[in-house]
């Protein structure tokens, strides 16, 4: 009997096969625990995102993250993943440079990260990359609209591609840069920050799956931060975020509790503590 998409492990050519056929999921991941609960709870990718460098170490955009620091986030990720696509985000100036830096890299995320595939931002301008990847077997996922590594460029996060918005050509630009990617060998393109029509647009004119977050319900799946999704996150919740738990408010009371049994003196209490051994050679010297 063939195994569904739902138990069989996630791979590229079954993401590409997905076009039309059924709403793929990505969460991202930063470690090994919530790896595992996003795969069981049936994630298709993990992305190993530079948005670490937002929600795990606290800067204000993605730009410092480092290759090594995204590699320890992708290996640890990746032992946490049975069925789940491993996808390993590129940081800023990792595949910018030349596209023999980027093979660099992105070998480095494959081989010692352990991620399937790699994520890259960029349009027509890094075609040429995406294609010498390709090229030598890294499947690349590409990255368009709102690219959090163009921050200063675009003047902040900002929605990329509204009418009038962006200067003239913006719209188009973006629909080039989504065929640009799929002729270079992208197995799949994430569009973020775009109005909801024009993903729908960018999703109809190309063949690869798209992966939208803030572009809409039309392309062809879905991808969140997992601090988001868990409203672990607080300092600031985009417009396209939807909260599905608000474990931050959870866990920060649990930690409560705990200091007030600590200093009430309740923790740890006799079924928490350990007994000291039996002295039995000592009771059978008294007995003789």
């Amino acid at each position: 009997m063939a195994t569904s998409f739902e138990e069989a492990k996630v791979t590229v050519p079954a993401v590409l096969d997905s076009k039309g056929e059924r709403k793929l999921t990505m969460l991202t991941a930063y470690d090994c625990t919530m790896a595992k609960l996003a795969d069981r709870a049936g994630v298709d990718m993990l992305l190993v995102g530079d948005s670490l460098a937002m929600v795990v170490q606290g800067n204000e955009n993605t730009l410092g993250v480092t290759m090594d620091e995204m590699i320890y986030h992708t290996r640890m990720v990746a032992r946490g993943a049975d069925r789940a696509l491993v996808v390993g985000d590129m940081p800023f100036l990792s595949y910018q440079v030349s596209p023999v830096d980027a093979v660099a890299n992105a070998g480095r995320m494959i081989k010692e990260g352990g991620a399937a595939c790699v994520k890259l931002e960029g349009g027509i301008n890094m075609a040429e990359t995406v294609a010498r990847l390709v090229d030598v077997d890294i499947p690349v996922i590409g990255h368009i609209g709102l690219t959090p590594q163009s921050v200063h460029r675009m003047g902040g996060h900002k929605v990329q591609g509204r009418k009038g918005g962006d200067g003239p050509g913006a719209r188009e630009r973006l629909l080039q840069d989504a065929a640009a990617l799929q002729d270079a060998g992208a197995f799949a393109i994430v569009i973020e920050g775009v109005p909801a029509e024009l993903g729908a647009t960018i999703t109809d004119a190309i063949d690869v799956p798209t992966i939208g977050i803030g572009a809409g319900p039309d392309t062809d799946g879905q991808v969140l931060v997992c601090n988001d999704v868990l409203g672990l996150e607080d300092r600031f919740v985009p417009k396209f975020v939807k909260r599905y738990a608000e474990l931050g408010k959870i866990a920060e009371n649990a930690i409560v509790s705990y200091v007030d049994e600590v200093r009430g003196e309740v923790f740890p209490g006799p079924e928490h503590c350990f007994s000291a051994p039996r002295a039995v050679g000592n009771r059978k010297r008294a007995a003789s």
